[in-house]
Order: structure tokens, then C-alpha cells, then sequence
């Protein structure tokens, strides 16, 4: 991921074509016709040897004839001539390349490679950049930019989108334009060969031209490059998505477009609500979501109050309320009243509120204002649909200034045609989101809804686990060893369940005998009743064969299970060998629920984990939901509550509630258990029954990679146990260094709290008394991949922090932060920038320097080459220490700040305090 000469891409000074052409109808000539009739102010340079002019441009032979080296080259060449441009364009010193047109995935050189490789490998050794192959182009309307085969010519905005089918493109730029929306950019990514949705999200995150980010997306190359990319733009600006393929059919058609595998849709919907993404549906919802999130303010939740002036439209509102996953408002009974108080007595009495066809702009006025006071209401929208009695422009005058007294979200729709265009001009001047029809009102108010809870994911401090657990890995490792030892990718049960009991997780206990006598002799041992099942490496299930009978109460009857289990094994699933017969205690827990939870491997984002409900039936009821690890106790929650059992473990009727903090903590052991477990291929927990008295695993199934295979790595980096210690201060007192934790917020904003305001002025320069939840959970929940926050954590009550152990978190009871240093990577990884402070009354004790030493070797094992700060001139001690670090110091731009710059290509390691535990 880097976003390395991208600014050649979207603002370049001077553009070199190609293959320039005056054929009709050629890829060549639309693209130069479109750069000159685009208004780019810099050099358009034509290159092609069969001419001497295009479009009225003079022409030249070769790239190496150009009087000016461009910054971006567009290549509209045959297929064949691809590679050597790319090569000719890089020796000049061409920074970017747009691969115009198809074909280069499916034609090959002599030596069997594609040719869009070739252009790879051809770029490579200059860093030339490449966009495409089978690309559109892009488009830049801020610098007058037409660098496209695209028809449409695309006004300026602030919307950018990014889009992997030219095709797409092209009808979302004829859609923009029948509307009236601009671009900031508009990119077709093609096959992304080399710049990919990663680079640009990055790119686009910080242009402030960029108001939000569209993506229309087919398949992703990199999972964990593209989360991180899209959480950290999600965060300051909306990133909306069109994905196809969610269907195995338009999955195998998207796999054939853009070459890349497209993964499960329902994994690409975890994957994009874990980045912060909304996810829409097509191409004019986009554009509406987008109009949505900017002008309605966030609904605390997802109650809508309707004021009609018709029963019909309302109706037609609650249908898409209901049908979106939203709640009709229960208006309270003082709002009734007041209601009763100014509405003709055939009013409907309740939610949708049908104030009746004859209705003028002061009768919506005094009902607006009485809705927006019911507390019980998170948005109200307003219907208008034409009669003879009102005007409606006049109602909407009446909605703009209600709008004006509240902080209240307001959403309208006038129905109608020519009639309601005045209205809606109305409304759209002063901000106020309007719609169409009910349903598109309704749909925009489910969107701010939906974005509203991946946001508050994004920046949710989640709580501490529900109990601390350390698992034993080496144990669970063991045993993987051990089956691979023997050639099986599939453990046995007794197997998986001692690989969960080792994170611990309850099982029940389980044994394998050989024949129906030690199966009588198992049983008599955990007591009766009892449960037989048939143990065969020949079957994945054992109900697709009767392989389980329960309920056995004696000696005879184990015996009789067991005939019965080896003859059904024999009929049912011929050829499957009989290992013998697993053995436990029947459970009698009749209230209890039947749960699923399973790990499953996708190709594009790794390892998935499943909830659901569990049991035999668990296929029809199709009732799941997908997360990608880690997780946390908020995450495992949210998991939870997207499905249709979570609604069943509240519990109802004479039913007691589930115990869900056991069923997230099992959640978060799966995950740790993923984390942990790189051979582990795939897990299935069915079923896991759940109720008020806790949790229990009765059958459970672990595949791992055969041989000595694993996964790569995890598409959202866990946290990084790995860079925990525990360190002597100058004083004698123990204190941990270790990465930032979300869970660290509350210790953080109390840290802040101890800082004198002159380090606060040193440290954020400037006066700041306390920072909101917000901005605080951005400092505590970090993405490991692009920043890193290490902080010190000691006792004050006498206690002492125990030294580390590989692989688990100290105990950190009574301790406070006393100290933190972060740095920031650029998205190219080669510099990185950093801040440091410690709490002020405890400077002095050798804080600053272990913080700093310990964010040096990371820096330098990530292979960063620079770490730079900004540090107040006045700041006499930190300069001091950046010196003694082996900082250089130098003026910067700004009278009262210097830049101390560390290149660690050049230094050693740094000097170190005296000897940690």
C-alpha cells in the first residue's frame, strides 16, 4: 500500500497519449479529444510515429522525443506494444502510466507470462506506477483532467469515486451528470495490477477536495491493505460501496472480470462493516446515501415519526420502515393529546399521523412541532402529497423552519411531478434531505441509521473481557501436531474439544471406545443416562447417517445402540470405517438454546467466524452472522445481535434470558483461538447450548492445514502481545510497556488530567483541558498496521506489576498511565511520525527514553527509515533527548517549532537505560 507518485495521477502537470490517434472510433483519439476538450491547462503531448499532428496537436515518434517529461503517461497502444511503452515511459521518468483498453490479462509473451505482468515487471525497476490494465481511465475535474475514453463530460464536486468496471463508470458519469452531481475524481481501477482501492482510499483520505469516497467493488486483492485503508478514511469521511457478486453466479461473473477471487458475499458484508463502509445496493441509492449522510444529522436511533396529509403514503412509509429493519415511533400519550388539541377529530390517531388531505401549512406546522418533542421519536419525516387546498411550497417553508429550532433529524418527501418541484427546491436550498417517494425517504433514513452504527464500531471502547482467560497454546498446539503427525487435516472430537477446553471453553466430557463393551464400561463410568455416537474419519456429519442416539438408561441399551450405529453406518455411508463409539453423559437442559459457531476460511479474507443458531435444522433456518477476528466484547455483542436467535436468548415468556456474557466470551476465545492457531483451517462448534446457567459444547469439529501448511496473515491485524515487557524505572518501581489497548481510554483521559499545561502545550501545542469520548477513542483504538501507541502503566498503591510472561497481558490491577509515545506511518512506510510525553510528575525516572528506545527498534523493524517530530523551540528537554537519541535538529517553517529527524539507515541502535526485568 503506498500512495507513492499518485499525485502524478491526479494532478499532473503535463500528460503524454500513447498511441494517439485520428482514427474514428479509436481508444486514442476519444482520449485526446477528451484531455483538450477538458480544459487541462498543462502540456497535452501526442505520441505516435505515424503522424504529425492529432487533433491539431503536434505529434512525436517515440517518448524519448517529448520536450517535457510528463508525469502521467496514457497508453492506448495494442496489447503487444504495452510492456515496451511502460519501459520507455519509466527511462524517461515518467512517474504513472494509465493502461487504457482489455486484453492484456488474456494475451502472453513468449515466455508465458501475461502481458499485463510483462507491463508489471516493466515498470518495477523506475517505480512507475500503473493504473489498469482494462481500465476506462480517469477523470480530475479540479484540474480540468479528462484522461478517459468516457462520453459524458463530468462537472466538478466533491464526491470521488472509484470503480473496477469501465462500464459502471461510464453509467455512473451519465447518471451524475442527469443529476447534477460532481466529482472530485473519478477513477476506473480495472484489473489493479499495481494501484489498487488501498492506494487510492489513501490517496483520497487526505484531499480535502474529497468530501466522500464511492467504490464500486468486484473483487479485493489484498484484505488487510484495503480494511486498513478504509477504517482509517472511514473516520474522517464517508466511504460508501456498490458490491457485486452476491450471488455465486454474479461471483463466478465477477471472477471472470476482474481476475481476481471474489470471496463469500456475506463475508464482504462483515468485512465492509468492520472498515466503517455503508453498502448499498446500486447506483442511484450511491448517490442518495451519499446526499443522505450530508444533509440529515444522526438519529439517535432508528424510531421514525410519519406526518402525512394522506393515509396512502404513509402506509407505503411504515411498509419500508418494517420491510428496512426500522421501528414506527409509539407517540406518548402526551403527544396524542396535544395532537387531539389541534387536529380535526378523524386524525388517525397514532403513528403514521394522517392529518387529513385538506390540510394547510399551519395545521403540518403545529403538528411538526408536537412531533419533534416526542422524546419516543428519533427522525421525523414529512409526507406532502398534492391536493387543491394547500400549496406546497408553503408546507415546505414550513418544514425549513421547524428544521431551523431543532437539532432533531427531518426528512421529507413530496410526491409528485412538476407540481412538487417548487416545494422540493425549497427544501433542498436549505439543506434538508427530500426524496421522491416514501420508500427512497425511508431507505435514506435506514442509511443514516446503518452508518450511524458502523461509525459508533469504529469508535466504540469496548469494555474488559468478562473474565481474564490464559490460554495454553503449547496444549493446543499439541495436539494439532499430533494428527498431523498421522497424516489428517481432520481431528477427531475428543481432539477438538481439548484444543477448546485449552482455551477455556466448557466442553463436555467425551470417550472413545473401541467396541459396544467399552462403550458399556464408558458410560457406566460418566453415569446414565447416556449419549452414543458413531466415530467414523469417513463422515463430516454424523445425523446424515443416524450416527447419535441419546437418552440411554442402562448397560442393554448402550449395547443396543451401538449394533444399531454400526449397522446404520454400514447401510448409510458404505465404505466409511468404524473407529469406534464416542461416549458421554446425556445433558438435560430443556430450556436451553442450540447455537452454532463455526470458523470458516475464505480466500480473500482469511479466517471468518460464524454465529447462529445451532441444531440439525440449522441449514434451513439459515440463521447466521459473520465477523472477522479478533474480537472484542462489544464486537462479539454485535455479532450476536444480527441474528434472528439473539432476539430468543432475551429470553420470553416463562423462558429466562440466556447468559450472554458467557456466549461473547466463548465468541472471544474462538477468536483469541484463530489468533493463536495459524495451521487451524476451519472449526465447528454445533451444538453449543446456551442458558441462564451458562454454556456447554456438545460436539465440536477442527480441520487444520495439511501438512505443515497455515494461513497468511489475519485481514485485521490482532493486537501485538508480542511487544509487551515489563521495565525498572529510575526509582525502583516496575512499570509495563505495551502497545495501546481501546480498553486503555478511561486510564488515558485520566493521564491527560495529570499532565501540567505546559506539557500539554508541549506535547499538542496548544491548551486543551480534556478531549471527548471521540477523540480519545481515536488515540486508544488504533490500527496496528498504520500507527503504533506505546504506553507506560505502573502502580501507586504499593503494588507492583509482575513480570510478563510470553504471550499474555500483566496483571495491570491499580495501575495507572504514566507516560505514551506514538508514531504515525506514512502510507508508504518510509517515514514516520512521532510524540512522546511523560506525566509530569513523573519525569526524571528514565520514562521518556525507554518509550523512545522501544518505538526506535519497532520503527526499525518495520524497516521505516526516518522518524521525524515536531518539538517547540522552548522545549529544552526533549531536545536534549532527541539529541542524546541521535536526533539531528533543525529549523522548520515555523518560528517556534524545530524538526528533529532520526534516519535509522544511518544510526545505530539508540542508547539504552539501565537493564529491564
Amino acid at each position: 500500500m503506498t500512495i507513492r507518485n499518485l499525485d502524478a495521477i491526479f494532478d499532473p502537470k503535463a500528460v503524454a497519449v500513447i498511441g494517439a490517434s485520428t482514427r474514428p472510433g479509436s481508444v486514442g483519439r476519444m482520449v485526446m479529444r477528451n484531455l483538450l476538450d477538458g480544459g487541462f491547462a498543462g502540456p497535452i503531448m501526442p505520441v505516435n510515429p505515424r503522424y504529425n499532428s492529432v487533433e491539431g496537436v503536434l505529434a512525436y515518434r517515440t517518448i524519448a522525443d517529448l520536450p517535457v517529461t510528463p508525469d502521467l503517461a496514457l497508453i492506448c497502444t495494442p496489447p503487444e506494444q504495452v510492456p515496451e511503452m511502460v519501459r520507455q515511459a519509466g527511462q524517461r521518468g515518467v512517474r504513472a502510466a494509465v493502461l487504457i483498453g482489455a486484453g492484456l490479462g488474456r494475451t502472453y509473451t513468449a515466455g508465458g507470462a501475461s502481458l499485463a505482468q510483462a507491463a508489471v515487471e516493466a515498470a518495477r525497476p523506475t517505480g512507475l506506477r500503473l493504473v489498469g490494465p482494462n481500465t476506462l481511465g480517469l477523470v480530475v475535474p479540479k484540474v480540468g483532467l479528462n484522461a478517459s475514453f468516457a462520453p459524458a463530460r463530468v462537472p466538478r464536486g466533491r464526491i470521488a469515486f472509484l470503480t473496477q468496471s469501465g462500464a459502471i463508470g461510464t453509467a455512473v458519469m451519465d447518471h451524475a451528470v442527469a443529476h447534477g452531481i460532481g466529482f472530485s475524481a473519478m477513477i476506473s481501477l480495472g484489473d489493479c495490477r499495481d494501484v489498487g482501492f488501498a492506494d487510492v482510499i489513501d490517496y483520497l483520505a487526505g484531499d480535502p477536495a474529497t468530501r466522500a469516497i464511492l467504490l464500486y467493488v468486484e473483487a479485493i486483492d489484498s484484505a488487510r491493505r484495503f480494511l486498513s485503508a478504509a477504517r482509517a478514511a472511514a473516520r474522517n469521511k464517508p466511504v460508501l460501496a456498490i458490491k457485486s457478486g452476491r450471488v455465486p453466479a454474479g461471483a463466478r461473473a465477477a471472477f471472470t472480470h476482474s481476475g481476481a477471487a471474489t470471496g463469500e458475499d456475506e463475508v464482504y458484508e462483515a468485512a465492509l462493516r468492520r472498515a466503517g463502509i455503508l453498502r448499498v445496493g446500486e447506483i442511484g441509492e450511491l448517490f442518495d446515501a451519499v446526499e443522505t449522510l450530508h444533509r440529515l444529522q444522526p438519529p439517535r436511533g432508528d424510531r421514525l415519526a410519519i406526518l402525512s396529509n394522506g393515509g396512502g403514503p404513509g402506509v407505503m412509509a411504515v411498509d419500508s420502515l418494517i420491510a428496512a429493519g426500522g421501528s414506527l415511533a409509539e407517540l406518548a400519550p402526551e403527544t396524542v393529546a396535544k395532537l387531539d388539541g389541534v387536529l380535526p377529530g378523524v386524525w388517525s390517531g397514532g403513528n403514521p399521523v394522517d392529518i387529513g388531505g385538506d390540510s394547510d401549512a399551519g395545521r403540518y406546522a403545529e403538528a411538526l412541532d408536537i412531533l419533534l418533542e416526542d422524546k419516543g421519536a428519533d427522525a421525523v419525516l414529512v409526507l406532502h402529497a398534492p391536493t387543491g387546498v394547500a400549496d406546497g411550497a408553503d408546507v415546505a417553508r414550513v418544514v425549513t423552519k421547524a428544521a431551523e429550532r431543532t437539532r432533531r433529524p427531518i426528512l421529507t418527501s413530496w410526491l409528485g411531478g412538476q407540481g412538487a418541484a417548487p416545494a422540493r427546491r425549497v427544501l433542498n436550498e436549505a439543506g434538508i434531505a427530500t426524496y421522491d417517494t416514501p420508500h427512497h425517504a425511508v431507505r435514506g433514513f435506514m442509511h443514516r441509521v446503518g452508518y450511524r452504527r458502523i461509525q459508533d464500531m469504529l469508535m466504540e471502547t469496548p469494555s474488559s473481557v468478562p473474565e481474564t482467560f490464559t490460554p495454553d497454546v503449547a496444549a493446543a498446539r499439541a495436539v494439532i501436531a499430533g494428527a498431523r503427525a498421522e497424516g489428517r487435516s481432520r481431528l477427531t472430537e475428543i481432539e477438538a474439544g481439548r484444543i477448546l477446553g485449552a482455551y477455556g471453553i466448557a466442553t463436555i466430557e467425551t470417550r472413545l471406545a473401541a467396541d459396544a463393551e467399552a462403550a458399556v464400561a464408558a458410560a457406566a463410568a460418566l453415569g446414565f443416562p447416556a449419549v452414543l455416537k458413531v466415530a467414523s474419519s469417513g463422515i463430516t456429519h454424523k445425523s446424515e447417517v443416524g450416527g447419535v442416539v441419546v437418552d440411554l438408561q442402562n448397560a442393554d441399551e448402550v449395547r443396543g445402540a451401538a449394533a444399531s450405529l454400526a449397522e446404520r453406518l454400514r447401510t448409510r455411508a458404505p465404505g466409511a470405517p468404524l473407529d469406534g463409539f464416542l461416549v458421554q453423559r446425556m445433558i438435560r437442559r430443556p430450556r436451553a438454546h442450540e447455537l452454532r459457531i463455526a470458523v470458516i476460511h475464505d480466500p480473500v479474507f482469511g479466517p471468518v467466524i460464524s454465529f447462529g443458531q445451532g441444531g440439525t435444522a440449522e441449514e434451513l433456518v439459515d440463521d447466521r452472522a459473520l465477523a472477522l477476528p479478533p474480537l472484542n466484547t462489544v464486537l462479539a455483542r454485535e455479532l450476536m445481535m444480527r441474528t434472528r436467535v439473539h432476539k430468543l436468548l432475551l429470553g420470553y415468556r416463562d423462558r429466562p434470558a440466556a447468559d450472554l456474557d458467557e456466549i461473547s466470551g466463548v465468541l472471544i476465545r474462538v477468536a483469541q483461538m484463530v489468533v493463536d492457531l495459524p495451521e487451524m483451517r476451519g472449526l465447528d462448534v454445533n451444538p453449543l447450548i446456551a442458558d441462564d446457567m451458562g454454556v456447554l459444547v456438545l460436539d465440536a469439529h477442527v480441520e487444520v492445514f495439511p501438512g505443515g501448511g497455515a494461513r497468511g496473515p489475519l485481514a485485521i491485524r490482532p493486537y501485538p502481545l508480542d511487544l509487551v515487557e515489563t521495565v525498572t524505572m529510575a526509582d525502583g518501581r516496575h512499570a509495563v510497556l505495551r502497545p495501546i489497548r481501546p480498553e486503555d481510554e478511561p486510564g488515558h483521559q485520566d493521564f491527560v488530567r495529570h499532565l501540567t499545561p505546559e506539557d500539554i502545550r508541549y506535547r499538542f501545542f496548544g491548551v486543551v483541558r480534556e478531549f471527548s469520548h471521540t477523540e480519545m477513542a481515536r488515540f486508544t483504538q488504533i490500527d496496528y498496521d498504520r500507527e503504533m501507541a506505546f504506553i507506560a502503566r505502573t502502580r501507586f498503591d504499593g503494588g507492583d506489576i509482575p513480570p510478563v510472561k510470553p504471550g499474555v497481558l500483566p496483571d495491570e490491577t491499580g495501575a495507572e498511565t504514566v507516560g505514551v509515545v506514538r508514531v504515525v506511518f506514512d502510507p508508504d512506510a518510509v517515514d514516520a511520525e512521532f510524540a512522546v510525553v511523560v506525566r509530569s510528575d513523573l519525569k526524571g525516572r528514565g520514562l521518556g527514553i525507554r518509550l523512545m528506545n522501544k518505538v526506535i527498534a519497532y520503527c526499525r523493524a518495520r524497516g521505516i527509515h526516518r522518524i521525524v517530530g515536531q518539538v517547540l523551540r522552548d522545549n529544552r528537554p526533549m531536545r536534549k533527548l532527541m539529541v542524546t537519541l541521535g536526533f539531528t535538529v533543525r529549523d522548520s517553517l515555523e518560528d517556534d517549532v524545530v524538526e528533529v529527524v532520526l534516519d535509522l539507515r544511518k544510526t545505530a541502535e539508540s542508547p539504552a537505560p539501565p537493564a529491564s526485568r
